[in-house]
C-alpha cells in the first residue's frame, strides 16, 4: 500500500492538468504541512501566499495555509510538501531524524529556510542535514536546473539587503530533488503580515520560486 502523501502528490499532478476541483472535492486538494521540530520550534510567519499563486498559475489546487505538523509523529507522511524554517540554534531528536529521512526518502519534499538569514539556524539545519544524509548532501542548485523553469522563469535571485545574488542548494534522492534550501531566507515578506525580517536578507523572488518549488515537487 502507497504512503497517503504519494497518493495525494498522484492527485496533484491530476490536478495540474484539468480544471480545479471544487472546494468540496478535499482529497484532490495539496496540504502544506508547516513543521514542528525540536521541542516546539516552527515557522511563525513564513508567507503562505505562494500556496494561493501557485493554484492561480497551474490549477493545481492548494489549501491555502499550512498545517501544523510534528515532525516526529505520523501525521508528517499525509503531506506531500512540508516547510521547515526559524531562527536560533537546535538539535533534532534521534525520532524526528528517523521522520525526515523516511519521509524524504519515501515521496516527501522539504522546503527550509533560514529565517530572517539566522546564521545559527543556517549552520543548526546543515549539521542536521549531514548527520541524515551525509556531509555531501547539500549541493548549490545550478541556474539551468528545471526548478528555476518550472513555472516561472527565473534568471537572478536578487537579495533584499546587499548587490549580487543569493542561491539555492538542495538534496537529491535517487536522481530526484527532495529538499531545497536557502540561507538567505525565501520568506515572501510583502506577503507576511508583522513578519518583516529587518534582520535578514531574503531573496527578493521568493514569491515565485516557492510556486517553482512546489510545482516542482508534485510534478517531477
Amino acid at each position: 500500500m502507497k504512503p497517503a502523501f504519494l497518493i495525494s502528490s498522484a492527485m496533484a499532478i491530476v490536478a495540474a492538468l484539468a480544471p480545479v476541483p471544487s472546494s468540496s472535492a478535499k482529497e484532490g486538494i495539496v496540504q502544506c504541512g508547516n513543521l514542528i521540530y525540536a521541542a516546539g520550534k516552527t515557522s511563525t510567519c513564513f508567507s503562505d501566499e505562494f500556496l494561493s499563486t501557485a493554484q492561480k498559475e497551474t490549477s493545481i489546487a492548494t489549501d491555502r495555509r499550512f498545517k501544523a505538523v510534528k515532525l516526529s509523529g505520523e501525521e508528517l507522511f499525509l503531506f506531500p510538501f512540508a516547510i521547515m524554517t526559524g531562527e536560533g540554534d537546535y538539535t533534532l531528536a534521534p525520532k524526528e531524524r528517523e521522520n525526515m529521512k523516511k519521509y524524504l526518502t519515501s515521496g516527501g519534499f522539504l522546503l527550509a529556510s533560514a529565517g530572517c538569514s539566522n546564521k545559527e539556524w543556517d549552520r543548526a539545519f546543515r549539521r542536521e542535514m549531514k548527520t541524515i544524509f551525509g556531509a555531501e548532501a547539500l549541493k548549490k542548485l545550478p541556474l539551468d536546473h528545471a526548478i528555476f523553469r518550472t513555472v516561472y522563469k527565473v534568471s537572478d535571485l536578487g537579495l533584499k539587503k546587499s548587490e549580487g545574488n543569493g542561491h539555492l542548494e538542495g538534496i537529491e534522492h535517487n536522481g530526484k530533488l527532495v529538499v531545497v534550501y536557502s540561507a538567505d531566507g525565501l520568506n515572501n515578506t510583502a506577503n507576511a503580515p508583522g513578519c518583516c525580517c529587518c534582520g535578514g536578507n531574503e531573496i527578493t523572488n521568493s514569491l515565485q520560486l516557492n510556486v517553482n518549488i512546489l510545482a516542482y515537487a508534485l510534478l517531477h
